[in-house]
């Protein structure tokens, strides 16, 4: 018979080599997540934007079936649901009120110019507040 000798050192890794190679991941780890949060952050603006254009597609519809865009009182609710005695609306011209919020979960602005007969849509973006670069930019379409 024949006799295996092994040393009790290659019978496992050292606490050295888990060190190291948990040094590879953080460093790995701190120049790869701050770019997925970018592309995240950048995404979030083009679903806006996405979305806006499908609302101003409805508001479209809407405006092809009632002669006028909805009013401020109305909202964008109108798109989902019909206003009091009006027989003239075909909708819902969008799918569900959740489709109306932003992807930071505000609700988009929406306001009807009364001189010019048009609608804008806006959003704040990320910070909620006016102007910005970046994800924190405003959005509008009209």
């Amino acid at each position: 018979m024949k006799q295996v000798n092994q040393r009790s050192s290659d019978a496992g890794i050292t606490l050295f080599e888990i060190l190291v190679v948990m040094v590879i991941i953080a460093l790995l780890a701190t120049i790869v997540a701050p770019r997925v949060i970018g592309y995240v952050g950048r995404s979030k603006v083009d679903v806006a934007e996405a979305q806006m254009a499908s609302i101003a597609t409805s508001l479209e519809l809407y405006y092809l079936d009632m002669g006028q865009y909805p009013d401020a009182e109305e909202g964008l609710v109108a798109l989902v649901e019909a206003p009091e005695d009006n027989p003239a609306w075909q909708g819902p011209y969008f799918s569900n009120v959740s489709g109306l919020t932003d992807p930071w979960g505000r609700p988009y602005g929406y306001a009807l110019n009364a001189q010019t007969e048009r609608y804008i849509l806006s959003t704040l973006g990320r910070d909620g507040e006016v102007g910005g670069d970046g994800e924190d930019r405003d959005l509008t379409r009209s």
